[in-house]
């Protein structure tokens, strides 16, 4: 063997270690968290865990740089993402407001939305707007504060499945497929593809903008592996039918691109111009003010039976607690979660003002020890939660002693002054 040759070699032995290192890095971060933690990671088939870790560090000039690291990540992986859909739509809407381009439109104008056929439902009226009126902005406090259904499923009709796709895929996020309402019976795959009719009006109750009925072409295909899960699920009220659940014609987003969203509008000047959603600078502080808070800070919309569930959507960091519940003052968690058929996930950004703490963590896990789908039966407080809740710890406590060499100001996620 030539000197050459063994110089080579004994390089790339030096650097495998490092190699490694970076690899377990999360692990290792989790594993502190005891052995409880460490029988749900090493469960993989059985929980089906992603985890996305990602380190801030700043600049002289604030400036954000990033580090990710991943726990059995897998973007060919279908896992169901249930609420955190939201979050992408929510985004969107803004976007479609900025870009029609009508004057006197805005988050604020009353939307009304008409019923072009079965089963959609139409509305004129919100009760818990200050107004009374339904508008994007209050459809969008509802999704964060609550995780309403309802106010995504206007959005969705809203945008339109074909341009909410399209938009998402236009930016890069390519495995993404956003195609029905939520918790809302009586849609199939074909009236799914139908979205209302929409009409806006200005502070007198004339019609400024107006958006018939839309339909939508069909959505292209995902190569996604497990889209049928489980040994059985229940179909009606009781009936057990004995063959996997089928989630191909259910949304996705990958876990990945949930994060990746989340970073592009927390820090829009650190991401390509084509990932960015096209909001203007209000845009973004109603947005930041609206992932951050509790529903006991919300009164339109008011939320008095949540007043003591700081971590009502919040799973990450403090999903292990049970309410009364209250959130310290100096840590805010900027994210958007997802609970329904087992799946659990949560994105998030989260900080602490006081330390000087910032960093992201995306994690998603399955509960469903039965394999049935549909059956009420999911071990989410016993399991799924407290996870969430650990993780979150693990990675908090890290950040914690993680040294950094420039402190980051955090000013503009204080969002108190946010529409």
């Amino acid at each position: 063997m030539s000197r050459s040759i063994l110089i080579v070699f004994s390089l790339c032995l030096a650097f495998l270690p490092n190699l490694q290192a970076q690899k377990n890095t999360l692990r290792l971060i989790l594993e502190k968290q005891g052995p409880w933690m460490d029988s749900i990671l090493n469960k993989v088939d059985r929980y089906q865990v992603q985890i996305i870790y990602t380190q801030i560090d700043r600049d002289a000039n604030n400036f954000p740089s990033f580090r990710s690291y991943t726990y059995n990540l897998d973007t060919n992986l279908y896992y169901y993402p249930a609420s955190t859909v939201k979050m992408p739509v929510a985004f969107l809407a803004l976007e479609k407001l900025n870009q029609i381009k009508v004057e006197g439109l805005s988050k604020y104008s009353p939307m009304h939305t008409g019923a072009g056929r079965p089963p959609q439902t139409s509305v004129s009226e919100d009760t818990s707007a200050e107004n009374g009126q339904p508008s994007i902005a209050n459809y969008i406090k509802k999704i964060f504060l609550v995780s309403d259904n309802d106010a995504y499923n206007r959005l969705y009709e809203f945008l339109g499945q074909e341009y909410l796709n399209k938009q998402l895929w236009n930016k890069g996020y390519k495995r993404s497929r956003i195609i029905h309402r939520l918790s809302v019976p009586g849609f199939d795959v074909e009236s799914n593809r139908y979205t209302n009719p929409i009409t806006f009006f200005d502070t007198l109750g004339k019609p400024i903008f107006q958006q018939g009925q839309v339909m939508s072409a069909a959505f292209p295909r995902l190569n996604l592996r497990k889209q049928l899960q489980g040994k059985g699920y229940i179909e009606g009220d009781s009936t057990l039918i004995n063959q996997p659940f089928d989630f191909l014609n259910r949304n996705y987003v990958g876990l990945e691109e949930l994060h990746d969203m989340l970073k592009a509008v927390l820090f829009p000047e650190a991401v390509r111009p084509d990932q960015r959603f096209d909001l203007t600078e209000a845009d973004y502080k109603f947005l930041y003010k609206c992932m951050s808070a509790y529903p006991r800070e919300s009164t339109h919309p008011a939320y008095p039976e949540h007043a003591e569930e700081d971590n009502y959507v919040k799973f990450l960091l403090f999903g292990d607690k049970k309410p009364p519940m209250t959130i310290p003052n100096n840590i805010r968690i900027f994210n958007k979660v997802g609970l329904a058929y087992g799946f659990l996930s949560d994105v998030a950004y989260i900080v602490d003002f006081e330390n000087g703490v910032e960093f992201m963590v995306a994690a998603s896990i399955r509960v469903n020890n039965d394999e049935i789908f549909n059956d009420g039966k999911y071990e989410y407080d016993e399991i799924g939660l407290p996870f969430l809740g650990k993780v979150g710890q693990a990675i908090y406590v890290h950040e914690l002693q993680r040294p950094k060499l420039v402190r980051p100001v955090l000013a503009k996620f204080k969002a108190e002054d946010g529409e």
